[in-house]
């Protein structure tokens, strides 16, 4: 009964094997000179203003969600394209409400003045 979990069990000591062979060669390869250039956060040679762990703003965030909240609607969108010929009018009809419910939260957003940078 054993005999049939042999190919999962060898399977996964290969997945490990090339793992651990891939992680020694590249540490073994790796040049490990270092100079102050390399070790600093920010390396495009324009000196840092301010600390990389600095506080964003609240509004940074909001926007953020919103931006994703909003395209979610692309996933949606898409497959409701592709089979629109099969669902008719009532598929029509269901996506137009989403996007009524949709636009309506955009303008919402856009009136309480969320999508304001500063």
């Amino acid at each position: 009964m054993l005999d049939a979990y042999v190919p999962i069990l060898l399977f996964i000591l290969v997945a490990i094997g090339f793992a651990v062979a891939t992680l020694w060669f590249a540490w073994a390869l790796a040049p490990s000179r270092f100079n102050r250039v390399k070790l600093e956060p920010y390396e495009c040679g324009i000196a840092p203003a301010t600390d990389a762990r600095d506080r964003y703003s609240v509004r940074y965030y909001l926007v953020a969600m919103l931006f994703v909240i909003f395209d979610i609607e692309t996933v949606f969108l898409f497959p409701w394209a592709v089979i629109l010929d099969e669902l008719l009018l009532f598929g029509l009809v269901e996506m137009l409400v989403f996007l009524g419910i949709l636009i309506v939260g955009y303008v919402y957003a856009w009136r309480r003045g969320a999508l304001e940078w500063a």
